[in-house]
């Protein structure tokens, strides 16, 4: 459970049924927030957070007890007073009109719950997660910008490594590619526009027999995780939409022993099959919109539901998918953290 508003004292997560002696330090959820914090170039909010955890619960002498864990996160640099002129106003494409009719109230300073600042809490959670994945079945995690707006990488999930991954500020692989996306998004920044794109995400060393057949297969558990970050418009594995242009004869993925353990020859499955892991590399898409806060005039209406105009101010992405790239790792360390569990309570196989 993550609680908190974007302006408000503080954000902060609770997680309950991680296992004990799972070593954790704080400088492990530390390097994870580093990556999703604003301020860190020049083409992300320029809010200054460090984004400092904190462990309050759950850890002991560097390792889990397998009690409850609750981290917090104090809001350092929150300027509420920049949403002054929005309180009456429902900004375009935002969660203030939604909220306003759900609650019939709302925090108005930077979207409260509903902003992206959420999303810290998670990839504190998200790096409690990867640690569990890691030390005890060597799973990888890896998520990459794959496309900005109409800019397209070229970029093989099966080579992608973590060091070509970070070495530039817009987290592409593909170096040539990333520089261009760069220049889009300072273009579109000081247009006062915003731009949308495509992170991709491959999971590697996940065992066969991960998953639930019916209602929560892995991959739809996935699809919920992905399109509960804002932003997320779309989600798909393995080949996706693609495989509509495909005959069944070319996108079947045929099995093969290799070296004593079955394989199969292609992945067109994205690594589920049946809602189950196959053993081989998951791989999936997730498309982010155009960031919802233009500096441009819009037409809107206010809470008396009278027609008006804003343009907003402050600080803003002009692009989520820098800061999304982790959130994503987050979100997939989640899933397969509660699969792996449940694996191990249901079933004997992986003995």
């Amino acid at each position: 459970m993550t609680w908190g508003e974007s302006h408000g004292p503080a954000i902060g997560v609770v997680i309950d049924g991680c296992p004990p002696k799972i070593p954790l330090s704080v400088e492990d959820i530390q390097k994870e927030l580093d990556r999703r914090r604003p301020g860190q170039s020049t083409i992300v909010t320029q809010r200054k957070e460090s984004d400092a955890v904190q462990i309050l619960s759950g850890v002991f002498n560097g390792v889990t007890l397998g009690t409850p864990i609750a981290m917090l996160i104090i809001n350092e640099d929150p300027r509420p007073e920049a949403y002054e002129d929005f309180k009456d106003k429902f900004r375009p494409s935002h969660a203030d009109y939604t909220y306003q009719m759900k609650y019939g109230i709302r925090d108005w300073r930077g979207g409260g719950r509903a902003s992206a600042r959420e999303t810290a809490a998670r990839v504190a959670a998200g790096a409690v997660a990867k640690k569990f994945l890691s030390t005890t079945y060597g799973i990888q995690i890896l998520a990459y910008v794959k496309q900005v707006y109409r800019i397209m990488a070229s970029v093989d999930p099966n080579t992608v490594t973590p060091e070509q991954i970070e070495s530039n500020i817009i987290r592409c692989p593909d170096q040539k590619t990333a520089k261009r996306m760069i220049k889009a998004i300072d273009a579109a920044r000081k247009q006062g526009d915003t731009l949308g794109g495509i992170i991709e995400c491959v999971v590697r060393g996940v065992p066969p027999g991960w998953g639930e057949p019916v209602f929560d297969r892995l991959h739809a558990d996935l699809a919920k995780a992905m399109l509960s970050i804002p932003a997320a418009k779309g989600f798909e594995i393995g080949s996706g939409f693609g495989c509509v242009t495909m005959k069944g004869s070319e996108h079947n993925d045929p099995f093969v022993i290799r070296n004593g353990r079955v394989e199969t020859l292609s992945n067109y499955s994205g690594g589920v099959q049946g809602g189950i892991t196959n053993g081989q590399p998951i791989y999936f898409r997730v498309a982010f919109k155009p960031v919802a806060t233009i500096m441009k005039p819009q037409q809107t209406v206010d809470i008396h539901l009278q027609n008006t105009t804003l343009q907003a101010k402050g600080r803003h992405d002009p692009c989520v998918l820098p800061r999304a790239v982790p959130v994503v790792e987050a979100m997939t360390a989640l899933v397969l953290a509660d699969h792996a569990l449940r694996h191990k309570t249901i079933c004997q196989w992986d003995k």
